[in-house]
């Protein structure tokens, strides 16, 4: 009876654990709230589970912040044409997002438009799509 116990302790114990691990969008990132920034990349991180792009916000007083803005799963991005060579270090976007429940200078992009070439990331309910100019 005692050679169960080990077994179902551990795998008990892998499932909180991951259960723990993936978060859902709406416990980390308020819905009822958006924010609209604009940056210049500085990292794009194209990487499991969420990709995420870190991002310079310059304010009319002159100061900057780093933000960090997440995106939907990697494999969904991978689907609709997004690599790792998608966004660069300096490109000017402009960022639709949910903010961070509990981070500043964090959001979940809902939109991304990079200007100058017209390139757009939307997060369209679950689905993630992008568009660019023909």
């Amino acid at each position: 009876m005692k050679r169960w116990i080990l077994p179902f302790a551990v795998g008990f114990a892998i499932s909180v654990m991951a259960t723990h691990a993936h978060h859902s969008i709406s416990a980390v990132y308020d819905g009822s709230r958006q924010v609209n920034i604009e940056g210049i990349v500085k990292v794009f991180q194209f990487v499991n589970p969420h990709p995420f792009v870190t991002i310079d916000v310059k304010h009319d007083s002159g100061s900057e912040q780093q933000w960090r803005l997440d995106m939907d799963n990697l494999s969904e991005l991978a689907e609709i044409g997004m690599t790792s060579q998608t966004l660069q270090p300096g490109d000017r976007i402009v960022v639709t997002g949910n903010p961070a429940r509990n981070k500043s200078q964090s959001l979940y992009i809902r939109r991304l438009d990079r200007p100058a070439d017209g390139f757009r990331y939307e997060q369209v309910g679950s689905s993630p799509r992008i568009s660019t100019p023909r």
